[in-house]
């Protein structure tokens, strides 16, 4: 994953993309910063679930940015946040649909053996060990919960 990304940044500033350049370069500090702190903790650097993880999160921020942008009526501002947004998930696996997510769910909820809400943890940690940066663990929770009930 680390190389891929410093591939790309390498590729951007050859071609004096103005466009992809200063995305990947927050991509690569949010991974230092990530490596930082692990190193503080006495852990190995980010790991490519960890920066999968990392670029979700930038991705998530990003539309909630555009959201913002656009209800205060600031669309140039909105489009430039789904742009970078367009080269963060270029980087991420393919997202899940609602009917994977939902038979994913299932499969977790059979695996853990999980029968009411409060097994929800379990259901939830065993999407993220196998779904890792391809769903949006908010919107699978809403989901484990319904099944759950």
């Amino acid at each position: 994953m680390r190389a891929k990304i410093a591939e790309s940044l390498k590729a951007a500033m050859k071609a004096q993309d103005k466009h992809r350049l200063p995305t990947l370069r927050l991509i690569q500090a949010a991974i230092h910063d990530r490596d930082i702190a692990n190193r503080g903790s006495a852990k190995e650097p980010a790991s490519n679930d960890e920066i999968l993880q990392i670029m979700a999160k930038m991705v998530k921020q990003r539309e909630e940015s555009a959201k913002a942008f656009d209800d205060g009526k600031r669309p140039e501002l909105a489009a430039k946040e789904r742009e970078e947004m367009a080269i963060i998930r270029d980087f991420l696996p393919t997202q899940l649909d609602d009917a994977a997510v939902t038979a994913a769910a299932r499969e977790a909820i059979a695996e853990t053996g999980a029968a009411s809400q409060k097994d929800m943890g379990k259901v939830i940690a065993v999407l993220k060990a196998k779904y890792a940066g391809q769903m949006d663990f908010a919107k699978a929770s809403g989901i484990v919960k319904g099944l759950l009930q």
